[in-house]
């Protein structure tokens, strides 16, 4: 129980610091920062992909391949906002 009580506080105090950081960055840091991002979620990815392919059907390959699914949408997503974040900075002919 105390392991427990422990993680949450943990993921309460990591959810303020985030909150906190994130708020105070300028807007033209953010596509640098995105950009940031994505690669750590490419890492997640191939970890994800390490997990599922494990070759047995218990927890590991379930979490593995949920893994899998939100790390490729966050990939994706997080790519599609940093193309159109760059387009707003092109020079307009």
């Amino acid at each position: 129980m105390e392991t427990l009580l422990v993680a949450f506080f943990i993921f309460i105090l990591a959810t303020f610091i985030g909150v906190e950081v994130i708020s105070k960055v300028p807007p033209l840091l953010h596509t640098p920062l995105m950009s940031g991002a994505n690669a750590i979620s490419g890492i997640t990815l191939v970890g994800s992909l390490i997990a599922a392919g494990s070759g047995e059907r218990n927890l590991s390959f379930w979490l593995g391949f949920s893994a899998v699914i939100f790390a490729t949408i966050n990939v994706v997503g997080g790519f599609m906002i940093t193309d159109r974040m760059l387009r707003m900075f092109k020079r307009k002919e």
